[in-house]
């Protein structure tokens, strides 16, 4: 028996006689359990909101694509095309966040696998975006295709993850056909909600045409829902490039979704203080969300924001600190007072996957519960500032966010709950309830089984070799990816996308452009 295979009977004080458990759970559609904070009184995020407006009106956002400045232009806004400049009417807005959806249907590839994204909904990705991958037994090292197929796998073995994220760059994929790489792998290994980068139209449009093909959607019914989505990073301050304008069209174009993101760090490219940078970084948001607007009235757009500090003695960005945290709620308010589903995010400037990293992204992934985010991103596996993803971190917080999505279930207090008749009256003074029938019942699926936390005592766990957690995480996800199992897919339209890729691979692909 493996390692996880023995912790897994063993869950007990030494023994070694569990039998399995029968729990039934769905961590695939959650809602936010936890009370939201708020760092700010009301009439002060109104200020910051009504500062972001002036902010798009009188100082206004550089825009380098000429195609984006024309939508613009067209929709009533002030374009100085000598200096590439957008100068935006707080009416303009308005109307963009009246049009936005306020509720966004996300249709995976399999119907258990649908999701809504609205106020009060929650959602989990994994740490994204890396070019290097990390784990015990490999070391760091610049991420490779087989190190993205094997974040893959994870992610689609944990239901708390909902959508797949960019985990790593396959470095050793060239550029020019390395989207068709990436998709292709999440059309085979999963059927969640996938995700592709903004890197140009003529990448995007192969991967929207290999989502169809794979998925079997007519034009229409691509059209109809979203059925991907992509990030969308502003260039703080107040800058737009020329692939992310780009992607917001295309995307707004096809009815597909674009998770706004400026990365505003205090200190850096933000204003220092968390009231400053938090009303930049909801200018531009507010920014690129019009122009998603005005390319496509009703697109789905999910408002967001990725705001810490720096370290003032080095430069580097810091995450799971107060300022974070205090962020995370600001971004939160600013996200209810315009009623739109938001994203926010954990992560760690950890170096290894220790107690630095653990207690940075919890408390990176606190702040955005509280904050009622809708979509957490890097909530598990980011290290250093996001310039790495560890295999052990990945499963340790996946530990973490599955007791999360137990508490979204909430708990009840019924006759059945409290048990007097099947347990308070069943047991005399000083005795115990292993025995009572409520117990009885109900042992076997009361409690959340860890996949990698263990409860052993120190003399059983000593005798076990004293194995800690992120060793313990290394048998983990090594079996995990020994024993995954694609999800049944349909072969002529996986035969039919191949035939794509070949094809277009033969003709050069799809540079990046830029």
């Amino acid at each position: 028996m493996s390692d996880l295979g023995q912790r897994r009977r063993r869950r007990g004080r030494g023994t070694d006689s569990a039998p399995q458990s029968s729990r039934e759970v769905n961590y695939r559609q959650l809602r936010n359990p936890f009370p939201q904070m708020e760092v700010f009184p009301t009439d002060q995020i109104a200020d910051m909101h009504d500062n972001a407006l002036r902010t798009l009106e009188e100082l206004g956002v550089k825009v380098l694509l000429p195609e984006a400045r024309r939508i613009y232009a067209q929709g009533g806004a002030r374009v100085d095309e000598d200096s590439e400049m957008v100068f935006i009417g707080r009416d303009m807005v308005e109307a963009a966040v009246a049009s936005a959806p306020k509720s966004i249907a996300c249709r995976a590839g399999a119907r258990h696998r649908d999701f809504t994204l609205e106020l009060g909904s929650l959602v989990f990705q994994p740490g994204a975006g890396a070019p290097n991958a990390t784990d015990l037994e490999r070391g760091r090292r610049p991420a490779s295709g087989q190190d993205y197929l094997e974040f893959l796998k994870l992610t689609h073995h944990f239901d708390v993850f909902q959508m797949i994220s960019p985990q790593v760059e396959p470095q050793d994929v060239p550029t020019n056909v390395r989207h068709y790489f990436t998709t292709q792998a999440q059309m085979e290994l999963t059927d969640k909600f996938p995700f592709f980068f903004s890197r140009g139209a003529p990448q995007v449009m192969d991967c929207f045409e290999m989502l169809s093909t794979a998925r079997g959607l007519s034009d229409k019914e691509f059209r109809a829902n979203a059925h991907c989505y992509t990030i969308i990073n502003t260039n703080s301050p107040r800058t737009l490039d020329i692939p992310m304008a780009q992607g917001l069209i295309d995307f707004a174009r096809h009815g597909q979704m674009s998770i706004i993101t400026p990365f505003t760090l205090m200190g850096a490219m933000a204003p220092i203080t968390v009231a400053g940078a938090i009303t930049l970084s909801h200018a531009e948001a507010l920014a690129a969300l019009t122009l998603t607007q005005l390319t496509n009235p009703g697109a789905p757009v999910c408002y967001g924001t990725f705001t810490s500090n720096v370290d003032m003695k080095s430069g580097a960005p810091a995450f799971g600190t107060p300022s974070h945290f205090q962020a995370s709620l600001a971004a939160g308010q600013l996200a209810r007072y315009l009623g739109l589903p938001w994203r926010s995010a954990a992560g760690s400037a950890a170096n290894i996957n220790d107690v630095q990293a653990a207690n940075e992204n919890q408390f990176g992934l606190w702040g955005c519960l509280m904050a009622g985010a809708t979509v957490i991103i890097h909530s598990a596996g980011w290290l250093e500032g996001g310039l790495t993803v560890s295999f052990e971190k990945m499963i340790c917080d996946a530990e973490v966010l599955n007791m999360v999505a137990e508490l979204c279930a909430g708990a009840q207090a019924n006759g059945a709950e409290i048990g007097f008749d099947t347990a308070l009256s069943e047991v005399e003074p000083s005795g115990h309830f292993f025995a009572t029938s409520q117990t009885m019942e109900r042992y076997n699926t009361a409690f959340y089984e860890p996949h990698l936390h263990d409860y052993a005592n120190f003399g059983t766990w000593t005798e076990r070799g004293a194995i800690d957690a992120n060793h313990r995480a290394t048998g983990v996800w090594k079996e995990i990816l020994a024993n995954f199992k694609a999800p049944a897919s349909d072969t002529d339209r996986l035969g039919a996308l191949k035939d794509f890729i070949a094809r277009r691979t033969e003709e050069g692909g799809a540079p990046p452009e830029s």
